[in-house]
């Protein structure tokens, strides 16, 4: 599969800015492409794994394409020369771009990966699934939802697995993120899958906003 990323190094911004970034590159380019923000012309939401997501990773913005996302993003590069968040607008002085192939599917060992932002891991029903079941019981349904996100990912980016996705117990702690004004319920640390996975790329819910963000560790 197909990866792009732009970073840009002499920026510094916060976690929650990455909800701002989609909104500018939708402002920008979204009326080519539909892949930018993920709605229909009616404002509709589409539902699908976003194949463009925007992160704010240890304070350094950057933009991920995935397939067709990745040829998007080298196409319009060259046009990217502010960022207007908010208020502020930012003059780009420094912009770096990697495109490759990475290796995406079931893999015969185990590869480890750290969350680099919180991993939003629980809808509403789920939610209710994890305070309801006893503490010894909640890494196991924690593990089979990350297997379920991964196969969420592959479906995304038009890989189709026939081999079990396999995912050891993770290591995981709570931690309280703020999504739309709210605080939630979500999780960092690691876990160990026979799979290899794109670095950056997000598992779980609202991934294009940054969240669940992965890297091979």
């Amino acid at each position: 599969m197909h990866q792009t990323t732009i970073r840009f190094p002499d920026l510094r911004l916060s976690r929650r800015d990455g909800h701002k970034l989609r909104g500018y590159f939708a402002e920008q380019f979204g009326e080519q492409s539909d892949l930018w923000h993920n709605h229909r012309a009616d404002g509709r939401a589409i539902y699908r794994y976003p194949l463009i997501q925007y992160k704010v990773i240890g304070g350094q913005p950057m933009v991920i394409g995935l397939g067709e996302g990745a040829g998007l993003l080298i196409g319009h590069f060259m046009e990217v020369r502010e960022l207007r968040l908010d208020e502020r607008t930012y003059t780009i002085h420094a912009k770096q771009i990697e495109s490759r192939d990475v290796p995406v599917g079931v893999n015969g060992q185990l590869h480890t990966y750290e969350f680099c932002s919180p991993w939003f891991a629980l809808s509403q029903d789920n939610y209710r699934r994890y305070q309801e079941a006893e503490a010894p019981d909640r890494p196991a349904l924690l593990q089979q939802l990350l297997a379920g996100h991964i196969l969420a990912l592959f479906k995304g980016i038009g890989h189709w697995e026939e081999q079990h996705v396999m995912v050891a117990p993770p290591v995981l702690r709570p931690v309280s993120a703020n999504f739309k004004n709210r605080k939630m319920l979500m999780f960092m640390g690691s876990f160990s899958a026979n799979v290899h996975l794109p670095d950056y790329a997000g598992l779980g819910k609202s991934v294009a906003r940054g969240f669940g963000a992965i890297k091979k560790s």
